[in-house]
């Protein structure tokens, strides 16, 4: 069995390549399919639900993002960064109180963003880093083929894709 030899570590900050990452060389023109790294059934919020609503499920769970709906349709999609925008300059208030008033002064409109980036279930992997690559969005809705939520792809999911590559 041969030994592979050690690899120096370079000194200092080091520039990561393509051709660093796991998985170079792969044929990236591949047809993965974006259900095979989509979150299926993501968690959703109605629109007409308060905002602390919104800010309560964001703050107690691993994800970041929430799909707005209304009627079940995806109308929009809010993120905890922001919520945190709205809540930038408000200092020295407990936790109810904040959520007291975020719900007076906002509702989940104001925090959403209406521009939705979706994708079918029958796009790639590759088409969804396409609309996630200009760095403008974190987070692609999937629509099944009747137009219902069937999952969301964030930035988180196309960096586990790669790592995972073999």
């Amino acid at each position: 069995m041969a030994v592979k030899p050690a690899v120096p570590v370079a000194e200092g900050p080091r520039t990561l390549l393509s051709r660093d990452l796991p998985g170079y060389g792969r044929d990236m023109t591949t047809r993965d399919s974006i259900t095979s790294i989509m979150t299926p059934d993501p968690a959703t919020i109605e629109r007409s639900e308060p905002i602390s609503a919104a800010y309560a499920m964001l703050d107690r769970s691993s994800f970041h993002h929430l799909i707005v709906t209304e009627d079940d349709a995806p109308v929009g999609m809010i993120s905890t960064t922001d919520i945190l925008r709205l809540v930038y300059d408000v200092d020295g208030v407990g936790e109810r109180e904040l959520r007291t008033f975020i719900d007076h002064q906002f509702t989940i409109d104001d925090a959403m963003s209406a521009d939705l980036q979706t994708l079918g279930t029958d796009a790639s992997v590759r088409d969804a880093a396409g609309k996630l690559a200009d760095g403008s969005f974190h987070a692609v809705v999937v629509l099944a083929a009747d137009g219902s939520l069937a999952g969301i792809v964030t930035t988180t999911d196309l960096a586990r894709y790669l790592r995972d590559l073999r």
